[in-house]
């Protein structure tokens, strides 16, 4: 019976074949919409975490203020100063930490026998590299025994390297850092980065906290930075009410300590992107709505031509079920066959199109955070679901007119 049922909606389809091949077409055109969107929403998703992975999401950092609130007996407008002391306290007291690390710079002088810039210098430990997924190019980073050493010891940064000593090799070679001597250990690999003289982290450089002293006093941090295991949030509240208890202010007092707190910064990103993928969802949903709108009314105009043939049918002892399927079954075909010549369509146009820039209009190194059209499984069964209802509602109506239409009626039908 089935097989009876779907070579007749083979039939009437072939017969109409102008007319089915512009519905499949429209159904090709709406599943491809959606598909692309998705690939889309999906891809800027993937751009943005690969900014965030850039530098590593387990991050946290924490700069001095000034309190904005009284606490116990200290007035307001105090400020506040990390030390050493600070450092440590966090790394015993929160769990979860891996590495904590103070940071100081400086803008400094930096020259080797031809050139001279002024670029900032950082003192750092030695698992910095490891808090923030540095990534060296050539040679490596200082080590602890250096930084205990208080060796003159650098890592520049692939732009640094590239104005100093153009397509040379950097690493053994010195440079003057305020007219002290140090030698570079290692070249990091570049990093997206916007430009701008002042915050291009390609031009920066990293010496041992130790041996900062040498360029600036130390006693008091600019920052700390410290990457964890757990969660984020949880984190930041333990690293607040921990520094809050040593320098006398409210946990809550956000102007006392500024947080840089980078999975926060992704998780509200992560909210934008599902709410575009979400958005552009129902953008292809309606796409392919509008065809399913033609298949409808196609399907209704086949109903009204085949008013006889359908009379017939009953009166031969064709059941409503029969009718039904008759013309669900071509409805199904015309959607199938459109669904899938719309997937193979935007695979195609997927392939053609490769990566469109995004973040590296405005950044370097940046072709990792552009948006690939990548045609994920998820997208697919997502829009062989939306498909597979359209289909379903536009043959529904049009099959249930035909299976109710009265036998009698349907003969005297011209």
């Amino acid at each position: 019976m089935f097989k009876d049922i779907w070579g007749q909606a083979w039939e009437a389809m072939i017969y109409n074949r102008r007319r089915t091949a512009i519905t499949m077409g429209g159904m090709a055109w709406g599943i491809a919409t959606v598909v692309l969107l998705l690939a889309y929403g999906a891809g800027f998703s993937r751009a943005i975490e690969a900014i965030f992975a850039e530098w590593g999401t387990n991050i946290i950092g924490t700069f001095p203020g000034r309190t904005s609130q009284q606490a116990g007996g200290e007035k307001s407008g105090v400020q506040v100063r990390f030390t050493q002391d600070d450092v440590d306290r966090l790394a015993n007291t929160i769990p979860g930490v891996m590495h904590v690390s103070p940071d100081v710079m400086k803008d400094v002088t930096v020259q080797n026998d031809l050139h001279s810039y002024t670029w900032t210098v950082h003192g750092v430990r030695s698992y910095f590299n490891e808090i923030w997924s540095l990534g060296v190019g050539q040679g490596r980073f200082f080590n602890g025994a250096e930084d205990e050493q208080r060796a003159h010891v650098c890592v520049i940064g692939s732009e640094s390297k590239a104005k100093l000593f153009s397509g040379g090799w950097a690493v053994g070679q010195t440079i003057r850092l305020n007219g002290v001597l140090f030698t570079i250990v290692g070249v990091l690999s570049p990093k997206m980065q916007e430009g701008g003289e002042n915050n291009d982290r390609n031009r920066q450089i990293y010496i041992p906290f130790s041996t900062m002293s040498d360029l600036k006093d130390t006693k008091y941090l600019d920052g700390i930075w410290l990457n964890y295991r757990g969660n984020y949030q949880l984190v930041e509240k333990d690293m607040r009410e921990t520094l809050a208890a040593a320098h006398h202010f409210r946990p809550a007092d956000h102007n006392a300590i500024y947080v840089a707190n980078l999975m926060t910064q992704l998780h509200q990103f992560q909210i934008l992107t599902i709410a575009l993928q979400v958005l552009l969802s129902l953008v292809g949903a309606l796409t392919l709505g509008i065809a399913g709108i033609g298949l409808m009314n196609i399907m209704l105009v086949a109903v009204q031509q085949r008013t006889r043939e359908i009379g017939v049918e009953k009166a031969l002892g064709a059941r409503r079920r029969h009718i039904l399927l008759q013309f669900l079954a071509e409805a199904f075909v015309i959607t199938g066959v459109g669904g899938a010549s719309g997937i193979a369509l935007a695979y195609l146009v997927s392939v053609l199109v490769g990566r469109i820039p995004f973040y590296s209009q405005i950044a370097l190194n940046a072709e990792a955070a552009d948006i690939y059209l990548k045609i994920s499984p998820l997208s697919i069964v997502v829009a062989t679901g939306i498909l597979a209802v359209t289909g379903l509602v536009s043959g529904m109506i049009p099959a249930i007119r035909a299976a109710n239409l009265d036998p009698i009626e349907a003969l005297r039908y011209e």
